[in-house]
């Protein structure tokens, strides 16, 4: 589906950004693996090597202009040109009240959830711009883009921000046959998501029902899956949408 692409995929060490990796590589794409842990991104990276596929890992901190301007610079420098980005990096959602909110949390949050997203649309549109040719461009955002939940407020902020994001992209790039779109994954069986449940208190048999009308976690790959049909022609007409990959909480 994605033969002789190349693909950017940011946060790409580990969960749905490893499995997009992986998934984009077995769809015959040339993968640059971005992201701030260099020793599991270079693990990946040798992963995809070793099934026959080509990729790059490039260290990059979503938040900053300097880093993702260097991303796209290296892919285009290793591969030869950028067709396809998933901007899936960020940072696990804060934790408080908005009346006792945290205001170094809240600026790391949008820095990477938000900021970076936008610092990620920046580079990759004017490279494909540059270049020619179309391209597309999948944004990560989350039932939190649709769905807001107590005691993340600035979580919420930043994934509805996403979505409002891809679909600015999407009218003013349109004419350059560059298509973005936004995946919104549910309970997906991540560290991220572990790592909540630990401070919760509370085990996958008793929270994925809350969570999912499938009664389980969503994988990795499953959100991958809505990435690459996105990031394929498969998809050439669609723009500016939202796929929803969180077994129907937000139909509730």
């Amino acid at each position: 589906m994605l033969e002789g692409k190349v693909a950017i995929v940011t946060g790409a060490a580990m969960g749905m950004g490893a499995a997009t990796a992986q998934l984009f590589a077995e769809a015959g794409a040339k993968v640059v693996v971005a992201d701030m842990n260099e020793d599991m991104g270079l693990t990946l990276v040798a992963e995809i090597e070793r099934a026959g596929g080509q990729a790059l890992f490039q260290r990059c901190n979503v938040a900053v202009a300097a880093d993702v301007d260097a991303l796209v610079q290296a892919t285009v420098a290793h591969f030869g040109r950028l067709d396809v980005a998933v901007n899936n990096a960020a940072v696990s959602p804060d934790t408080k009240l908005l009346s006792e909110m945290d205001e170094d949390e809240f600026d790391r949050v949008i820095a990477v959830d938000l900021k970076g997203v936008a610092l990620c649309l920046k580079f990759e549109l004017s490279q494909m711009i540059r270049q020619g040719g179309g391209g597309a461009i999948v944004n990560i955002g989350s039932v939190s883009s649709f769905r807001p939940q107590p005691n993340n407020g600035v979580y919420v902020a930043a994934k509805h921000g996403v979505v409002g994001l891809s679909k600015v992209a999407a009218i003013e790039n349109g004419v350059h046959g560059i298509r973005v779109n936004t995946v919104a994954p549910g309970a997906i069986d991540t560290p991220m998501l572990r790592g909540a449940l630990e401070r919760m208190g509370c085990s996958e048999a008793e929270f994925a029902p809350v969570l999912s009308l499938l009664g389980r976690f969503g994988q990795p790959r499953e959100v991958a899956q809505a990435s690459l049909w996105l990031a394929s022609e498969q998809a050439s007409y669609v723009t500016g949408t939202t796929i929803h990959v969180d077994a129907g909480y937000t139909n509730r």
